[in-house]
């Protein structure tokens, strides 16, 4: 007599991370996401000073889609932290620290989307994902992409254009 079909045993869930590796990672993403708004300050300061010559607050609000007082008290955020400085009715400049700032960040962004690029995601949808991406990859994952992009004979650099 045979014995009945046993069902296949359903794998064992992996185990949990420790508590103190994943309470670790969220902390980091929520680092990440706090210094994102610094960053992209940064950029688009940087990216109107070379574009125009001048980064007046109403512009930087209007290039981010904030309210004019949400740019003015970012600002004096970025002028504390020793990121940017601003002269009466001159506009915001940043200062060395910002300005390599801003230069990390743009290399950051190029790389990432030449990867995203050579992964066949649309010019348009690339941009849009490395924005975000680009505050919350690691330098590890960071060295690995340009690792990948190397290999396939691709420099961040032509990652069609950041538009920056």
């Amino acid at each position: 007599m045979m014995a009945p079909h046993q069902p296949a045993a359903a794998p064992a869930d992996p185990a949990p991370p420790a508590a103190d590796d994943e309470a670790a990672r969220h902390a980091s993403a929520r680092s990440a996401r706090a210094s994102a708004l610094t960053e992209d300050y940064v950029e688009i300061i940087a990216d109107l000073l070379e574009r125009e010559g001048e980064a007046r607050p109403t512009d930087i609000a209007r290039r981010l889609g904030v309210a004019h007082a949400t740019a003015i008290k970012t600002i004096a955020r970025l002028k504390r932290d020793g990121l940017a400085r601003a002269r009466p009715y001159r506009g915001v400049f940043l200062t060395d620290r910002g300005w390599d700032m801003a230069r990390r960040m743009k290399s950051r962004h190029q790389t990432v989307v030449a990867f995203l690029l050579a992964l066949g995601v649309p010019a348009e949808v690339a941009e849009v994902d490395a924005e975000g991406i680009e505050h919350h990859v690691s330098d590890a994952t960071l060295v690995a992409f340009e690792r990948f992009l190397a290999g396939r004979g691709v420099s961040d650099g032509e990652g069609g254009g950041s538009g920056r």
